[in-house]
């Protein structure tokens, strides 16, 4: 009843002592609203401040377009405590919330915006808000949008916003190994898109060129880049260097290419790679009914050397496991078993290798399992999960995740999606000579 109170005193300007005239810059629109000194001043140290300092009983204040536009909401939320967002208006009620010092109401925003990556828009937004969080210093918003748009970059690739990508978002993008993408290749495609629409400078076109990992691309698709890509003929000598590294890398043996080179560079690092050469998908239909096993296999490594060796995997998917704490035990007392509750459980996935050979040496294996949830009502990758060669599992898979309700974001269509990716890593068996 309060909140109704408050909201028809801002409606009706009943008992108001200040007119806040809002200016549109660089335009001749005027808003007035009929305000209360004693609820700004509560919600506002900026217009406590404000308030003191007055002449009269009017405060003009100046703002951008699209902060004007929705300066009805921001002054709603100031009696109301209540906000409803749309996605293009995150940022500007943000830039209100920051300008007025109107700290509830900029952690609501930023936290708005991290749920909201996944929810479309004709434009797009992930972009526009990095963009924001970088401007303004906000990690945790800059990281998520980060992290999100590294873990969906193929759907990117095909949307309006890959074309909006700033220069340093590109870079920071292609420096990462946790990109998800079908293979280098599909990048390299995507750059050579981008690079076309934006027509950056030399300089951004040869640091994006040499964060390309073209020893993860098959020789036979490099010799047709050398000859078939535009971009690739006109900055041919930037990267000469790095192609004749990958040709050597596919050409020789790898034991014997890491006595001389360093093979734990980025160079040699693969990606989540989505092709079938590096892992596979596991739909996994009612998954709380009994555990799941399933085969699959990769190559050996990414060197054209090994491209023909294969490695069979196991991966076992449990849904209710119990460790052997919660276990049930026989007491002799009541001779009868424990009963444990199924929600005592929780999911659990092992992948191991099916095979082992001395073609292993040199090689470990990094695996990761992705997870496809559905977010805003859209499939998009939740969870990636990472574990070394040495573990069996990752010990925190799905922790949070109820696979018991019908309703679980985790759930499409009743079933669970993942995609295991096995990620050869070669050593340097002898430190390379200088």
């Amino acid at each position: 009843m309060l909140v109704q109170l408050l909201e028809a005193l801002l409606a009706h300007g009943n008992g108001s002592d200040v007119a806040l005239r809002i200016q549109t810059l660089h335009s001749d629109e005027v808003k007035v609203f009929q305000a209360h000194s004693l609820v700004l001043s509560l919600q506002s140290e900026t217009f406590e401040g404000l308030l003191q300092h007055r002449n009269s009983s009017g405060l003009i204040l100046r703002e951008t377009a699209d902060c004007a536009a929705v300066f009805d909401k921001f002054i709603r939320y100031l009696y109301c405590g209540e906000i409803t967002v749309q996605l293009e208006q995150a940022i500007p009620l943000h830039k209100l919330a920051s300008k007025y010092r109107v700290s509830a109401l900029q952690e609501g925003l930023s936290h708005y915006m991290t749920q909201h990556l996944a929810s479309d828009s004709p434009q797009g937004h992930v972009v526009s808000w990095y963009d924001y969080a970088m401007r303004i210093g906000d990690v945790g918003l800059r990281e998520s949008c980060l992290q999100y748009l590294s873990w969906n970059l193929s759907s990117v690739f095909q949307s309006g916003e890959w074309g909006a990508v700033s220069d340093d978002l590109l870079l920071s993008l292609l420096q990462r190994s946790d990109l998800i993408l079908q293979s280098e290749l599909e990048l390299f495609g995507a750059l050579e898109s981008w690079i076309g629409r934006n027509q950056p400078g030399g300089t951004t076109i040869e640091s994006a060129l040499r964060s390309v990992r073209y020893a993860m691309i098959p020789p036979e698709q490099l010799f047709r880049l050398q000859k078939q890509s535009p971009v690739l003929l006109k900055y041919h000598e930037s990267v000469r260097d790095l192609l004749f590294m990958a040709f050597q890398f596919h050409s020789a043996s790898p034991l014997q290419f890491a006595k001389y080179f360093d093979v734990n560079c980025s160079l040699f690092t693969p990606r989540n790679y989505l092709s079938p050469a590096w892992g596979s998908p596991w739909l996994i239909n009612n998954p709380t009914r009994d555990d799941r096993s399933m085969s699959f296999q990769t190559q050996l490594g990414p060197s054209g050397h090994d491209s023909a060796k294969k490695i069979m995997w196991n991966a076992l998917f449990s849904p209710r496991w119990l460790p052997v704490s919660l276990r049930p035990v026989y007491t002799a007392e009541h001779g009868a078993m424990q009963a444990v509750r199924a929600e005592e459980g929780h999911p659990r996935i092992i992948v191991t290798p099916a095979t082992s050979s001395v073609d292993f040496a040199g090689v470990s294996f990094q695996k990761t399992v992705i997870v496809v949830a559905r977010q805003q009502g859209k499939a998009v990758v939740r969870h990636v999960y990472n574990f070394h060669q040495s573990t069996e599992e990752s010990a925190d898979f799905l922790a949070q995740a109820d696979l018991q309700r019908r309703a679980s974001e985790y759930l499409i269509e009743s079933a669970v999606h993942l995609h295991i990716v096995i990620k050869p890593v070669y050593h340097s068996l002898i430190k390379a000579k200088k």
